[in-house]
């Protein structure tokens, strides 16, 4: 994997019109959003009138996703995806040709019917947005192409709010005409830019559709809660924009009361936390060796919790200045403190967001995943609306300073993490595992995103090293992996947690338990038929010298009753580790060599037909891989 970044896909045809077409589109509905507040102070509205609008505009851009995301889940289902995003972006033409002339006669009635029509078109677009990545992203670069996304995404929003909220003020007395041309140019650029996306095959072509919004929208959200990990992946999702709401949403007078500024400083706080996201949302894939790593979930939920903690006691009253520039908030004792708050609550924001994303993506069957996304896009609508309104009870009915709401967030955030992960001990096991090699070795894996299948089942076959073989194999295969291993490597304490909530296998030879063995096979077999992939250590046992085993004839047995495909896998560098046999059978734990020394991970090529190889070709095959070096 050495050599692969995300940013390649920026210079491929299959990403980077779709990805310039989201970030336009989310650019141009915050410089929409932003111009009309900007009309607003234009015509002299009184400050009640203009509360009114900042209330009621939210408001009007997110109903249509509690109406129509039903529907919207299923067209994105059937129509061919680039079709589709042809659509919308002509929907989003004549919808600011529409908002153009609101702005040019300064009629806030026709403003606030296109920005409903706006929320309209994001609520079509948004299932396409995120369903269209496993179709032309392989499991690899989920991870990757998720976080550009999100980074597109967050400083687009960002971008788009500080145009929006200059142009009436770079334009003067042509603000109007400004703004109307621009939201129009920006339409009319994400159109012929989505011209640009290659044609992706729907989801489902042959799915009838259901035109009654209230049963259907009841059948995503239902259909978004169906499995346990995507289900709970979801309600990560929707938390994220929970936090997201309150926390934006506080900016504006957090700013201008506790930080001494006001409207630059109001935006140079938000910059701070949508460069946070960005980075964040950018360094998934190098945290996560590109697989989809939800073990940075975890990792991400706590360090919100704790910036937001930090975020309290750096300022918990009001500022003792008013009237503060950018440059002089910097130049004010405690700034950095809470410069560095802001910018890692967003940073781990992304850590948290990106994997959840991936692993919707990557466990969603691709003929559901839009109507997923849509019932995901109602529950983030009800989180949202939900954190608007408690933002708003607890500084009115309970005088809550704004302060202390980031630290009942941060609270909050902490115990909602411990639940997720409660109820979906996965989350946890994977950012225990991806702890545990992340901080021993320097993983390098070669040939595994070209040769372990995008999707089927397949049987991987690897030499056995050490008792962190399998967290090893897992950190490097972006698909889930079911191991197969000696049931008393599988009973270890710690670790046998971690390997019964991946699923292992624990398996005994014939002589120590026959009833396990056959119970080992038949899971095995049904693992297999249901399209997983299985690893198996064909030594039977961990190397005693450094040296690969003779494989047993139980991977023989496993390929005549499923003759699937068969991938062999090497590790190498592993012999010298704490966790292998080296230096008298254990007797000595010792510690590598050298911290963090490099450990490869190789893999073959697929044997397509897996029922006409032999143990001892296999055996074969791995030891070429593996080399000399054990």
């Amino acid at each position: 994997m050495a050599g692969h970044n995300q940013f390649e896909l920026l210079r491929q045809r299959r990403f980077l019109p779709y990805f310039t077409v989201q970030a336009l589109g989310a650019f141009n509905d915050n410089v929409y959003r932003q111009a009309i507040i900007g009309l607003l102070f234009f015509l002299g509205i009184s400050s009640e009138e203009r509360t009114l609008y900042t209330n009621l505009a939210p408001a009007l851009f997110i109903l249509p996703y509690f109406l129509f995301s039903g529907l919207a889940g299923q067209v994105a289902e059937k129509l061919e995806k680039q079709k589709l995003i042809v659509i919308t972006t002509l929907m989003e033409i004549a919808i600011m040709s529409v908002a153009a002339i609101g702005f040019l006669l300064g009629n806030m009635s026709v403003l606030l019917v296109a920005l409903f029509c706006t929320g309209l078109q994001s609520t079509l677009f948004g299932p396409v947005k995120y369903s269209i990545l496993p179709s032309v992203l392989k499991p690899e670069e989920l991870t990757g192409g998720n976080g550009l996304v999100e980074m597109g995404t967050s400083i687009s929003i960002l971008a788009g709010m500080i145009y929006g909220g200059l142009v009436f003020q770079l334009a003067g007395s042509y603000g109007p005409e400004a703004a109307a041309l621009s939201v129009v140019v920006l339409a009319v650029a994400g159109n012929l830019v989505a011209r640009r996306i290659p044609r992706v095959d729907a989801g489902a072509p042959g799915l009838k559709i259901n035109w009654n919004p209230v049963p259907e929208s009841i059948a995503v959200f239902r259909l978004a809660r169906r499995q346990l990990a995507v289900r709970n992946a979801v309600l990560g999702v929707s938390w994220f924009w929970f936090i997201g709401t309150i926390l934006t949403a506080q900016l504006p007078t957090y700013a201008e009361v506790h930080l001494g500024g006001a409207q630059a400083l109001y935006i140079f706080a938000l910059a701070l936390f949508s460069v946070g996201v960005g980075i964040g949302s950018l360094l998934c894939e190098k945290l996560s060796g590109r697989t989809v790593e939800i073990g940075l979930v975890p990792f991400g939920a706590f360090g919100v919790s704790a910036f937001l903690l930090d975020l309290y006691f750096a300022r918990p009253g009001d500022a003792m200045l008013a009237g503060l520039g950018v440059m002089d908030f910097v130049r004010q004792a405690g700034s950095a403190r809470i410069m560095f708050d802001l910018t890692g609550i967003g940073l781990f924001t992304g850590f948290f967001v990106v994997p959840l994303f991936a692993l919707i993506q990557s466990r969603t069957p691709k003929d559901e995943l839009a109507r997923v996304i849509a019932g995901m896009n109602i529950q983030n609508s009800l989180f949202i609306v939900t954190a608007a309104m408690l933002g708003i009870a607890t500084q009115r009915l309970l005088g809550w300073s704004i302060p202390q709401l980031f630290l009942a967030l941060a609270i909050a955030n902490t115990l909602v993490a411990i639940w997720i992960f409660t109820v979906v001990p996965e989350f946890l096991m994977r950012f225990l595992s991806w702890l545990l090699v992340r901080a021993l070795y320097r993983l390098r894996v070669h040939g595994v995103e070209d040769r372990v299948p995008d999707e089927g089942p397949a049987l991987l076959v690897c030499n056995h090293v050490s008792y962190m073989d399998a967290l090893i194999l897992a950190a490097s295969i972006p698909r889930p992996v079911r191991f197969v291993m000696y049931h008393r490597i599988f009973d270890i304490p710690v670790l046998r947690w971690i390997f019964r909530t991946a699923k292992a296998i624990p398996i005994a030879p014939e002589k120590e338990d026959p009833a396990l063995m056959q119970r080992a096979f038949d899971a095995i077999d049904a693992a297999l038929a249901d399209g997983e992939l299985v690893c198996i250590f064909p030594e039977g046992r961990l190397t005693a010298d450094g040296d690969i085993a003779p494989f047993r004839s139980g991977v023989e047995r496993i390929l005549a009753r499923r003759p699937v495909p068969v991938v062999p896998m090497a590790l190498r560098n592993m012999w010298t580790s704490m966790w292998s046999r080296h230096d008298s059978r254990l007797r000595r734990m010792r510690m590598p060599r050298r911290f963090r020394a490099p450990v490869e991970v190789i893999a073959g090529h697929p044997i397509a037909d897996g029922g006409t190889t032999s143990a001892a070709q296999l055996e074969a095959q791995v030891r070429e891989l593996r080399g000399p070096d054990a």
